[in-house]
């Protein structure tokens, strides 16, 4: 990859983006991850208003800190950089009140989960509605259309996405190019959803640079038949969960009406 061409590349693009929507600036979720610091801080590059938004429930302290030491280096080299923290703690307490049923549904923990991404793309909405600007997604390309890794109206409910061409390897590359913080950049990826230290390869089975492998193997039109062993595992991992949220890279299905009944 041409590092510095790809992210002239992308930063041209937001702010043309942003020219044509007649909008005024961004607003990028930070987390403490390498997805959000690299947006944010290519939104920061077009040297237009960028809101970052700490979220925090209940968040893990090195997350936090993480996300902390990033929103503070970029609001340091960036003169169009605001960072707010919005802790959302209560506000999820007290959803999590209005249900009875929470501790006897065996779903209730992933619906809480998605609840706190859902919960936190209300809030970047609001700030963006208030300031007439644009929601920049964090997502990459393996997550969004790979293994579609992301919650339904929650991370996955953005405006445009800047990084969702990108590989993790590839995030990480740009990432570094700009002097985001090596401790983010080398975290391990995480989605922030729960209250213990899960990462993204304990929910998915692999890590991103197996499942980058195995998104380039199945765009070759290779099958499980092809490969044995933990390569033969990673891609059963990457076709099931591509299979299972296909649901969640397609366009919403409306029921069409047949012109014979109108």
């Amino acid at each position: 990859m041409k590092t510095k061409q790809v992210a002239d590349h992308i930063v041209g693009w937001l702010a043309s983006y942003l020219e044509e929507s007649k909008l005024t600036g961004y607003v990028v979720g930070v987390s403490g991850g390498v997805d959000s610091a690299l947006t944010s801080t290519l939104c920061a590059e077009t040297g237009k208003p960028t809101l970052c938004l700490e979220l925090p429930i209940s968040q893990q302290e090195d997350q936090v800190s993480r996300a902390q030491n990033h929103t503070s280096w970029l609001a340091q080299n960036y003169k169009n950089v605001e960072v707010k923290v919005v802790a959302l703690d209560s506000l999820f307490d007290a959803f999590c009140s209005l249900d009875a049923s929470t501790s006897t549904n065996k779903n209730t923990t992933l619906s809480l989960a998605n609840t706190r991404s859902r919960l936190r793309m209300a809030t970047l909405y609001y700030f963006a509605s208030q300031r007439r600007s644009l929601v920049a997604g964090t997502g990459n390309k393996v997550e969004d259309f790979g293994v579609g890794f992301y919650t339904k109206y929650g991370d996955g409910g953005v405006d445009l996405s800047p990084i969702a061409d990108l590989m993790k390897s590839e995030v990480r590359n740009l990432a570094a190019h700009f002097g985001v913080d090596q401790s983010i950049v080398n975290a391990a990826p995480t989605d922030g959803l729960w209250d213990d230290d899960r990462t993204d390869e304990d929910q998915l089975g692999a890590s991103y640079d197996e499942l980058e492998w195995a998104m380039q193997q199945q765009e070759k039109g290779k099958t499980k038949d092809d490969f044995v062993g933990r390569d033969r595992d990673v891609f059963n991992i990457y076709t099931r969960h591509h299979i299972i949220n296909k649901h969640k890279m397609e366009p919403i299905p409306v029921c069409v009406i047949p012109d014979m009944l109108k």
